[in-house]
């Protein structure tokens, strides 16, 4: 299975946080699964981190590379598909993230209640 980690999934991962459900554990940590953290992810982080509005240590690019997880760019076209997504969500990172699992027939791992409602890509509940 693909795997696409949602931001807060990716962050709660790499502190080793008990919000994890055991099945996202379990599909994170089986080796025959791919796990994906998006581009987009590592500039939310950024961002946010900038803003003060979070506290993560070190460089999120480093740490997708130190918990075993492959990065995902952002094409042009996952761009174009997030834009025109029908969806009146306007967070532009839940738009690129259901693009890229869109796109790359990824499952998107996360526990954001409005991206568990979205019916055009497969979730896998984080919780």
């Amino acid at each position: 299975m693909n795997l696409l980690l949602d931001t807060h999934v990716f962050l709660w991962w790499d502190a080793g946080s008990e919000k994890l459900g055991t099945r996202a554990k379990s599909l994170i940590e089986t080796s025959g699964n791919t796990v994906f953290v998006s581009a987009a992810s590592v500039l939310e982080i950024a961002i946010k981190r900038r803003l003060g509005k979070l506290a993560f240590a070190g460089s999120a690019s480093a740490a997708i590379d130190l918990n075993g997880f492959a990065e995902l760019p952002i094409s042009a076209a996952v761009c174009e598909a997030a834009g025109g997504l029908d969806w009146a969500h306007g967070d532009p990172f839940d738009r690129l993230l259901l693009a890229q699992a869109q796109r790359h027939e990824l499952s998107l791992v996360t526990a954001d209640a409005v991206l568990l409602e979205y019916g055009g890509v497969a979730i896998v509940p984080a919780r």
